[in-house]
């Protein structure tokens, strides 16, 4: 059973645990990580993809997460203590030895898929190669399978975090999120970050 967080524990003033932001693509990612940082917990990056239309504010991505199917492991002790981005795909590759907690964000399918179409649109490239039923399925079959795989972890939590719920109420969500990660962050700079201008493909 997937070990989800709804509790609160007790403050942790030197985490050392690794933060771990993940979820689909386009997905409030970014914006988590955002918030995470302003609320003290420093983010490792390189600074690598930079701001742009699609995510005005930054990606807050580390390049060679994109390696640790390949086995590019070396960095992760490096982040004890702080918190990286990691999409959903390669969550599994990950090494042993450490404690995880994974903010995931979960944003509703069909709003996931509106944002990336527009991103392939900017970029040039195709956005309907396969239609969004297919991909919805693909989608929904790729977050079960990654939640079963969380759920079979001892050395991970996760803490489920619904991006429109984020958008709604930043103060309850900051809350749950100050609890989930130790009770010390400054949670009303982590809720002045939340910025409901950029929810800009809402499902009907």
């Amino acid at each position: 059973m997937l070990k989800r967080f709804f509790g609160r524990s007790p403050a942790t003033p030197s985490r050392t645990f690794i933060t771990v932001v993940s979820g689909l693509p386009r997905s409030g990612t970014s914006m988590m990580m955002k918030m995470l940082d302003a609320g003290g917990i420093p983010p490792i990056i390189d600074n690598i993809r930079t701001a742009d239309e699609d995510n005005p504010k930054g990606y807050y991505e580390f390049e060679r997460v994109k390696a640790l199917d390949k086995g590019d492991t070396a960095w992760v002790a490096d982040a004890v203590g702080k918190s990286v981005k990691v999409i959903s795909a390669l969550l599994r590759h990950l090494p042993g030895g450490f404690e995880y907690r994974v903010v995931f964000m979960r944003r509703r399918l069909e709003e996931s898929i509106e944002s990336q179409k527009k991103m392939l649109v900017r970029r040039g490239e195709d956005p309907d190669k396969i239609s969004d039923a297919e991909v919805l399925s693909l989608l929904q079959k790729h977050l079960d399978m990654v939640d079963n795989w969380l759920g079979r972890q001892p050395n991970i939590r996760c803490l489920d975090v619904q991006y429109h719920e984020m958008i709604a109420n930043p103060i309850d969500g900051v809350a749950r999120l100050n609890a989930f990660l130790g009770g010390d962050l400054n949670v009303q700079a982590m809720a002045q970050v939340v910025d409901e201008n950029l929810y800009r493909n809402r499902a009907t």
